[in-house]
């Protein structure tokens, strides 16, 4: 027999580095796409809930299964509704985007439990800011929601809100845009006025936290023979005399999750507001009871329970995706029951 080659592809991916914590609990979101609909904010906030599987009549023209019933994991996200607290608006030069001004509410039309702290309506010239606003306001002018959520409303001891920022859709005159805006500051804004079921999404959120690991966990290297005189479980050896340093493509120990992710074309296939429909008897484990608005999204979701989900609307349009509401059989209610 002649020589074979042996093949040993390098052990992890060199897609995500430095591997190292996220600087934020909250995700942040970098890239924005606009679209050609109508004048709306191009994302929303969620609490991750735990997952159950449903059954479904799958609706894509283009899959094996077209027309059959399907069995799907699903991911329940809870939505309570966000509170459009600011403007921000953002002018464009050579040197790139900053900040041309903000405007915050005065009032706010519900009664809010915790408040973050907005300027001094005494000592805040609303009008005056808001004319300011308007008169830098050009075609690249771009306007991004300020937005708190409420995690006082669902089961997480949390009371503390987050500050976010969504962009608002520009395709049509900013003008338009920002008085789409000020029609909504200080109000709620839920997450039917914004998302459609059926459609696809990007969630952005960070992964759970696996601390302090070594190389086989973090990279899944191979575990070195029992004969092995001092290590198994690491790289036998990590780099020639020359170069005489180890190269960042040596698997090596270090942090393992809690990594901001972004995951792709996750479908919506409900958004719920009857949480009798959902909760499981004792309510979701590490969690607790779902008490308003909530989604169902297709597959898996980055991180532990209760952390923040951002989700924003897809900037990888799909052509052959048909987005509409698919017709839902069955939704088990037993997954997350105690035993």
């Amino acid at each position: 027999m002649g020589h074979r080659k042996k093949h040993a592809p390098r052990h992890g991916s060199l897609a995500y580095l430095p591997r190292k914590r996220a600087l934020s609990e909250k995700g942040r979101i970098r890239h924005w796409k606009d679209s050609t609909e109508d004048i709306n904010f191009l994302g929303f906030a969620g609490f991750k809930a735990g997952m159950t599987h449903i059954t479904y009549i799958e609706d894509q023209k283009n899959s094996p299964y077209y027309g059959k019933e399907l069995m799907k994991p699903v991911t329940i996200v809870e939505v309570p509704p966000l509170i459009l607290i600011g403007i921000r608006v953002y002018n464009k030069d050579e040197y790139g985007r900053y900040v041309q001004g903000e405007l915050y509410a005065n009032e706010f039309n519900n009664n809010l439990k915790r408040k973050i702290s907005t300027p001094n309506p005494e000592n805040y010239n609303f009008d005056e800011i808001k004319e300011s606003i308007t008169g830098s306001l050009n075609k690249k002018s771009e306007i991004r929601g300020i937005f708190q959520t409420q995690p006082y409303l669902i089961s997480i001891a949390r009371k503390k809100p987050d500050i976010i920022e969504i962009k608002l859709n520009s395709s049509g005159d900013p003008f338009d845009t920002l008085s789409y805006a000020l029609e909504r500051l200080g109000k709620e804004i839920r997450a039917r006025d914004v998302l459609t079921q059926g459609e696809l999404i990007d969630i952005i959120a960070v992964s759970k936290g696996k601390g302090f690991q070594g190389p086989v966990k973090r990279f899944g290297i191979k575990i070195l023979p029992r004969k092995n005189s001092k290590i198994r479980r690491a790289v036998a050896c990590i780099g020639p005399w020359h170069p005489a340093r180890v190269l960042y493509t040596v698997p090596r120990p270090g942090q393992l999750g809690y990594h901001q992710r972004t995951e792709y074309h996750k479908r919506i296939m409900l958004i719920g507001e009857n949480e009798e429909e959902i909760n499981p008897k004792g309510g979701f484990i590490r969690y607790g009871m779902i008490k308003g608005d909530y989604l169902l999204i297709l597959g898996s979701l980055p991180g532990p329970k209760k952390r923040l989900i951002r989700i924003r609307k897809t900037i990888r349009p799909v052509k052959s995706f048909i987005a509409s509401a698919p017709e839902i059989t069955f939704i088990s209610r037993e997954s997350q029951q105690r035993k």
